[in-house]
């Protein structure tokens, strides 16, 4: 099995002005990311505008993701969705397409309770070959349904490939019982960027992250710092950081798209509802950006 681990940018999804997915512009991401020394790649997620896109278009997406990262870093294709039977079949694709692994959100908008939960990942989990790895993603403030430890147990006891979880939310208590789970055997990726050296000194084995996909470096050194016990460097790059955070809006995906054009890759415009940024916010953006010495 191939794990998530180190760093992982949560992928934007590019699409040009009539809303229409540009894969080209998707091939050029996949490299520059690469490119920046990122360890795996995590596309579709909340980041990748997932819920925007028809089963078809997420299937084009992974399809070109995986074959350009050709092995080159391990690719898990987030396959979450509203309804349970495209989930399932999104899930049968990565697979087929040669993905490394999956992640699922949890059930969106309409509450579950804790049984309805644990069916939902088991019913699709057991549905997978048992050494194709399934990761939990809980992100409530999206989602609205929070996954206990207790429930993320229950869920990995009864199928082997629920390897881990990614939680992006933050709440280092939690992440510190996700932690235990398995007896301290289960994968924990981090999504809470401004935390990520607690996260790390914590145990966690890497971060899925949509500041990562715009500014991969930063995010890098901090993993290399933790691996070298680096501690002063570790803090030294956490600061940069949450300064990038802080500049993008704590995960304002329009803002991430902006930056990614100054950096020089294109990756198109927003999808509709949500907006691209005015000419106005473009403006301040770059001289913000001009503040972060790296």
């Amino acid at each position: 099995m191939k794990y998530l681990q180190g760093v992982t940018p949560a992928m934007v999804t590019p699409f040009d002005k009539d809303g229409s997915v540009n894969l080209k512009k998707l091939v050029d991401l996949t490299e520059f990311l690469i490119s920046k020394g990122v360890h795996c790649l995590y596309p579709l997620g909340t980041t990748g505008e997932m819920l925007k896109l028809t089963v078809e278009e997420r299937k084009a997406v992974a399809e070109t993701v995986v074959k350009t990262a050709n092995g080159r870093v391990t690719v898990n294709i987030h396959v979450g969705d509203t309804v349970q039977k495209n989930v399932i079949e999104l899930a049968h694709h990565a697979l087929k397409i040669g993905a490394d692994g999956i992640g699922i959100v949890t059930p969106i908008y309409f509450s579950v309770n804790d049984q309805e939960m644990e069916n939902f990942y088991v019913e699709i989990a057991s549905s997978l070959p048992d050494d194709f790895p399934v990761y939990l993603y809980n992100i409530p403030q999206c989602a609205s349904n929070d996954l206990s430890s207790q429930v993320a147990q229950r869920i990995a006891d009864r199928c082997k490939n629920v390897v881990g979880i990614k939680y992006s939310y933050p709440d280092i208590l939690k992440t510190s019982k996700y932690l235990n789970i398995n007896n301290e055997n289960f994968k924990v990726v981090f999504g809470a960027e401004q935390l990520l050296l607690p996260a790390f000194a914590l145990g966690c084995d890497g971060t899925v992250s949509g500041v990562s996909g715009v500014f991969p470096e930063p995010f890098v050194a901090l993993y290399n710092a933790c691996q070298e016990n680096d501690l002063e460097k570790a803090r030294h790059f956490q600061k940069i950081i949450t300064h990038y955070c802080e500049i993008l809006k704590n995960g304002s995906i329009p803002h991430f798209k902006e930056a990614l054009r100054l950096r020089g890759v294109d990756v198109g415009y927003m999808r509709r509802p949500q907006l691209d940024i005015t000419n106005e916010e473009s403006a301040a953006l770059k001289e913000e950006l001009k503040q972060i010495k790296f």
